[in-house]
């Protein structure tokens, strides 16, 4: 008889957080009991997990007792605190933030792409970058066949991938540009393009080519982590990476416009086979019809959407392609508990008792 397991979700009231639980309802991880984790603040709300209500406890460093798999999404401070108890109390923690997704200890899964990088788990597993994650199913498939040179990629992100207070400034100012008839850069802005910048700038009908803050190589921390975690994912350090990250006025769903150059010719019949025959991806590929993915249609959605696939028309090697997915759910929510589902099917949800490095 296989095991049942004791799930916690740590951030249970956050958006990606009410997501895992939605993912786990569904999900084929056969599960005893699910423990809903948050702040003092959220404690005492009642949540629901297949019409069972349960409340939400206030995460502490003992709330993992007894703890088979413990998914986080609470940001990387509660990450960095409490997930060293969570592996202490014998629980596999699957990390949604970037606190150790750099970590050499640590893997950085994609189920579809580098499920293998689970065997050698230390008791802590991230989850990419929601960007990178789409991006990852996206070119694998052309990857395994014909290898990868180089990645280009532009990215236009939801606001929902800041978080609530971002998506709530966004819906404010709309409706000040629309029904108050402001000019749009006249708006308040408070919270993008970055929480913690000095400088704050209007989102409705706008565009900010600004996520996270700037490092001292002029590319912001959400392009650089785009960079890093994808030559971690493929394991390969040879391909060149270049990202640049916007924020449109959109809510959710992460869109890319990515370029490749890959290491063989590459038909692009073949790569378009490639794609829809890959776990996770879907091919929305028909110009005749105007057939793409768009952000409003992949809401939604765990899969990862792939269109406007096309020669380069100067580059032998080059290709382009539009690829579309949720960022709240395969971005962050999904790849969790699909990484959790895989490690049971693996066989390695168990105990970590000797730690390749100090969690603590």
């Amino acid at each position: 008889m296989s095991k049942e397991y004791v799930v916690a979700v740590v951030g249970a009231t956050g958006a990606v957080g009410s997501r895992m639980i939605k993912m786990l309802e569904a999900s084929s991880l056969p599960i005893k009991e699910v423990k809903l984790l948050a702040t003092h603040r959220s404690a005492g709300k009642i949540l629901q997990f297949k019409s069972q209500d349960l409340t939400v406890e206030t995460t502490t460093e003992q709330s993992f007792e007894g703890v088979d798999i413990a998914l986080f999404s609470a940001g990387g401070s509660v990450s960095a605190k409490f997930a060293p108890y969570a592996v202490k109390s014998g629980a596999v923690v699957v990390d949604n933030t970037s606190n150790f997704r750099m970590h050499s200890d640590v893997p950085l899964v994609v189920p579809e792409v580098n499920a293998q990088a689970l065997d050698t788990h230390n008791g802590i597993i991230a989850c990419p970058n929601c960007s990178t994650i789409q991006m990852m199913v996206a070119l694998e498939p052309i990857r395994q066949q014909f290898g990868l040179e180089r990645i280009i990629v532009s990215t236009y992100q939801a606001v929902s991938g800041a978080g609530a207070k971002a998506i709530a400034e966004t819906e404010r100012q709309i409706q000040e540009v629309v029904n108050d008839k402001k000019d749009p850069k006249d708006v308040l802005a408070e919270i993008l393009p970055a929480g913690g910048d000095k400088k704050h700038y209007p989102i409705a009908f706008n565009a900010l080519p600004q996520i996270d803050v700037f490092t001292e190589n002029d590319y912001t921390y959400e392009e650089m982590k785009m960079t890093k975690e994808t030559k971690k994912i493929m394991a390969d350090d040879t391909i060149a990476v270049s990202a640049t990250c916007v924020r449109i006025p959109v809510i959710l769903a992460h869109s890319e416009s990515i370029y490749i150059e890959t290491k063989t010719v590459a038909p692009i019949a073949e790569v378009k086979a490639a794609i829809a025959n890959f776990p996770g991806a879907v091919l929305q590929d028909d110009p005749s019809q105007q057939l793409y993915p768009q952000a409003v249609t992949a809401a939604g959605h765990r899969e990862t959407f792939v269109g406007r696939i096309r020669k380069d028309l100067d580059a032998e090697k080059g290709i382009h392609m539009w690829v579309v997915s949720d960022n709240l759910l395969k971005g962050a929510a999904w790849n969790s508990v699909q990484i959790a589902e895989t490690l049971h099917e693996r066989g390695l949800v168990r105990p970590t008792k000797d730690l390749k490095f100090d969690l603590i």
